[in-house]
């Protein structure tokens, strides 16, 4: 039976991957995102390598009522929720923004939710929600506890989450902790195309190598890590995307969380040398002071994953970053 998926933030990175498989398998899907760090055209691209259309709303979550249209107008059977603020040191700077912004859009997401009778939930949240973890890999009953307003909301939202399942037994809410997505669509023409200057690592790295940035910096090197650098566990979007699939495919009753992620861990330095490998470029990185909110090393066990959604991520490092690759030397200016 064909559903119809709201997917809010569908036009960013994850979510525009995770719309394109959504398509694939057969499902209608409605796309609701203010573009304010995605484009519209990554949804172009969705459409040409699906050959199906995407409904597309733009609007703004924080503001009560702007779901209200959507729900009233399609047959919205279930939602997958990425659209929010993601940058850990830019919520350092701005915690106000993203307290707002993360909070009030989920709150109305809500509320427009129950209005219209849709139960159905998967939230995009994150490994953040575990801080600087005590033991590794990561379990989800590991202590829940974070380092940075970003990782903050996320647990915020996560609450919320388990006090409105308990408060109604017909919810059905699946909270993905996603460790650090990279990649691109293997076509070459879908990848992570941040607006202004890169929060993250992958994409900074990539255009880096393409020549649009001039150097790498790495922050810290005295951590406790095989190299000195930040050990993190890299993703797949594509892996990533097939992991939503698989949550919304396997929802029970109440609130759970469980894990997205590979259970290996890169450093920095590892990156920077593989995406030299693959690319064939020299990448110039220069050692720069601890980012506030950063920890050593993030792994995740994913066991949860495989026995409940029968999933597993499947790319390795060097598929992720020639996937990356492929996308940005394709697409040195992104989707513009």
């Amino acid at each position: 039976m064909t559903q119809t998926i709201l997917v809010t933030g569908g036009a960013g990175y994850i979510g525009s991957h995770t719309v394109l498989a959504l398509l694939e398998r057969g499902d209608d899907v409605v796309v609701v995102d203010n573009l304010s760090n995605s484009s519209k055209k990554s949804l172009e691209t969705v459409e040409r390598l699906s050959g199906k259309s995407v409904v597309f709303v733009e609007a703004d979550l924080t503001e009560a009522g702007s779901l209200d249209e959507v729900f009233t107008k399609f047959p919205i059977t279930s939602v997958i929720h990425f659209a929010g603020l993601k940058a850990v040191g830019e919520s350092v700077e701005e915690p106000v923004r993203y307290y707002r912004t993360n909070l009030m859009s989920t709150l109305n997401l809500m509320a427009a939710m129950a209005a219209a009778g849709v139960w159905d939930l998967v939230f995009s949240s994150s490994a953040t929600v575990y801080g600087d973890p005590e033991t590794l890999p990561i379990p989800e009953d590991a202590p829940l506890r974070t380092t940075n307003p970003y990782g903050a909301t996320k647990l915020m939202i996560e609450d919320i989450c388990r006090e409105v399942a308990k408060s109604d037994s017909r919810w059905q809410i699946t909270l993905l902790r996603y460790f650090n997505p990279v990649g691109a669509h293997e076509s070459g023409d879908m990848g992570e195309d941040p607006l202004g200057i890169p929060n993250n690592l992958v994409p900074f790295v990539m255009q880096v190598a393409v020549g649009r940035r001039e150097k790498v910096n790495v922050f810290g090197n005295n951590y406790d890590t095989a190299d000195g650098t930040g050990v993190r566990d890299y993703i797949h979007v594509v892996d990533l995307a097939a992991g939503h699939l698989a949550a919304l495919d396997n929802l029970i009753a109440g609130c759970r969380a469980i894990n997205l992620g590979t259970g290996n861990g890169a450093s920095v330095l590892d990156v920077i040398a593989t995406t030299a490998a693959v690319s064939g470029v020299k990448i110039n990185y220069e050692i720069a002071d601890r980012r506030a909110g950063d920890i050593a090393t993030s792994l995740a066990d994913p066991s949860r994953a495989h026995a409940e959604l029968d999933w597993r991520a499947d790319r390795n490092l060097e598929t992720m970053l020639t996937d990356s690759w492929r996308w940005q030397s394709r697409h040195p200016n992104g989707y513009d």
